[in-house]
């Protein structure tokens, strides 16, 4: 939940590209950020993998509008539409990226190559059919914004009860991380995306520091077997809540263009 999804920067760079504020080239290196290399697998009209910059054209030529993003989990598919073959593919990558007019999936697979201490990502998108129905428990942006301060009243209260998001190396680390990205401020989406877009994935960011520190650091000071489980139970909502967070923010431009066209 501190970085961010690759899902997420395709589909923000892509959206940017589509909507023609940015470049192609401007649009591949965000898309990229610190990854050696993506390709894309399984693009209609093409045989083998093709480069980030000639995938997203093809896209645009065969009718793609605009992406969004699916981030699902075990028993909830945040942002699917099916078939059930690129759900399970989505599933088990955790993310997604679905094309709004074309009828297209990407779904991430990363590589590692290269020797020990010089190994670098590589990414490639397998580009599959999906149905163009409305994806599944997006919320708006509104509904997002305010299910989050809820979420994130909750996960102080119980982490502060049960001593979890104290002290200590890995909450240092955590805070850290999330000040730093939190400082560059609009660089979080991409150019086109309305402001409050923007607010809600550094507050889903936020709620991801929390939840973050509480797993990462153990049993902090959950030392009963019921504290430990009343933990658990808090968080699994929570995270839940800014999944769907980082949804609406991410496929918030296509939702404020599809609200114009009707």
């Amino acid at each position: 939940m501190l970085s961010e999804p690759r899902s997420g920067r395709l589909a923000a760079w892509g959206n940017a590209l589509l909507a023609g504020l940015v470049s192609p080239d401007d649009a591949v290196l965000a898309i990229v950020g610190d990854d050696a290399v993506h390709r894309v697998e399984g693009l209609p009209g093409e045989s083998a993998p093709v480069g980030l910059t000639l995938a997203l054209g093809r896209l645009r030529a065969l009718g793609v509008s605009g992406l969004r993003v699916a981030l699902p989990a075990p028993g909830h598919p945040l942002g699917l539409s099916g078939p059930p073959e690129f759900n399970a593919r989505a599933l088990e990558a955790e993310e997604a990226v679905i094309c709004h007019g074309g009828a297209l999936g990407l779904v991430p697979e990363v590589y590692e190559a290269g020797p020990e201490g010089d190994v670098h990502v590589e990414v490639v998108w397998h580009c599959l059919p999906v149905r163009e129905t409305p994806p599944a428990d997006v919320p708006s942006l509104g509904e997002a914004e305010r299910e989050l301060a809820e979420a994130l009243r909750d996960a102080t209260e119980v982490l502060t009860r049960l001593d979890v998001a104290g002290s200590g190396p890995v909450a240092e680390a955590a805070i850290d991380a999330y000040r730093a990205r939190a400082e560059r401020g609009q660089e979080v989406l991409a150019p086109g995306y309305p402001g409050r877009a923007v607010r809600v994935l550094e507050l889903a960011q936020r709620v991801g520091v929390l939840i973050s520190v509480a797993y990462e650091n153990g049993h902090g000071g959950a030392v009963s077997a019921s504290e430990m489980a009343a933990r658990a139970e808090v968080l699994r909502p929570v995270e839940r809540t800014a999944r769907r967070a980082q949804v609406a923010a991410y496929n918030s431009v296509v939702e404020e263009r599809e609200r114009g066209m009707r």
